[in-house]
């Protein structure tokens, strides 16, 4: 198992924690599934009235799909299987809030999971970025998610720059991606606490809030989203090229800003 689950039916809080800390927290196939799988699970347990959700280690919350992931397209621009669609809990029709608990990188694929986060507690060891264009692909769901909590203008640094440039905890929580920053290794527990705090509340009354919050976004997201396939077939570079500037990538060479 790449997922380590833990509840406190006292609290009502659980703890879901990325457990591939020897690949960066980084998801496979097998890692989705497991995400997918507890989601659903939560929806069905009256005992779970929060989550948190973080990863192991110090280096990373999670670093996106693994990159010796293999997954098989359709040779067509209209049909594309996404492997992360369904690791959010949104996507699988869970509304007890969740708290993202952030150390290390998070990036790439990450933004699926934090995008579908009631909000995000860092610590000041985080840093976020998105690889895609550096790599030869379009950024299109991570950033369509990030545009429903950054500035359009921060959002476009972040996709455009790559590997270039990573975002610091305190700038990513003066431009609204973090809500709170917290010293090294304390994230989980300042999660844990406001979550703790979020499951004493009425479940319905804090259910029906994260439904009416995510209301608010969700059809300009559907939208978008809607469109994210097209534009990653017409324009990633093909695989092979991909894997070709990942392998030629360099240790260092960028700015934390």
């Amino acid at each position: 198992m790449s997922l380590r689950v833990s509840a406190d039916q006292d609290t009502g809080v659980a703890v879901v924690t990325l457990d591939r800390p020897h690949r960066l927290n980084a998801l496979d196939l097998d890692t989705a599934a497991e995400l997918t799988s507890v989601w659903r699970t939560f929806r069905y347990d009256d005992t779970v009235r929060a989550v948190v959700l973080t990863g192991a280690g110090e280096r990373a919350f999670c670093t996106g799909i693994d990159r010796d992931t293999e997954v098989p397209q359709p040779p067509s621009p209209y049909m594309m299987d996404d492997p992360l669609l369904r690791i959010g809990p949104k996507a699988n029709d869970l509304w007890k809030p969740v708290i993202a608990a952030v150390a290390g990188m998070a990036c790439g694929g990450a933004f699926y999971l934090l995008g579908e986060a009631e909000f995000v507690v860092a610590d000041e060891t985080a840093t976020f970025f998105d690889p895609h264009t550096t790599y030869g692909m379009v950024s299109a769901y991570e950033s369509m998610y990030l545009a429903q909590r950054m500035p359009a203008g921060e959002v476009a640094r972040l996709a455009l720059m790559g590997t270039a440039e990573r975002i610091g905890a305190r700038r990513a929580y003066e431009t609204g991606l973090v809500s709170e920053v917290t010293a090294p290794g304390g994230a989980p527990a300042a999660a844990r606490a406001c979550a703790e705090v979020i499951a004493a509340q009425p479940a319905e009354a804090v259910q029906g809030t994260v439904r009416a919050l995510w209301a608010a976004k969700e059809a300009s997201l559907a939208r978008c989203l809607a469109q994210a396939p097209q534009l990653i077939a017409l324009g990633n570079l093909p695989a092979d090229r991909q894997k070709e500037l990942f392998a030629g990538r360099r240790a260092g060479g960028f700015r934390v800003r």
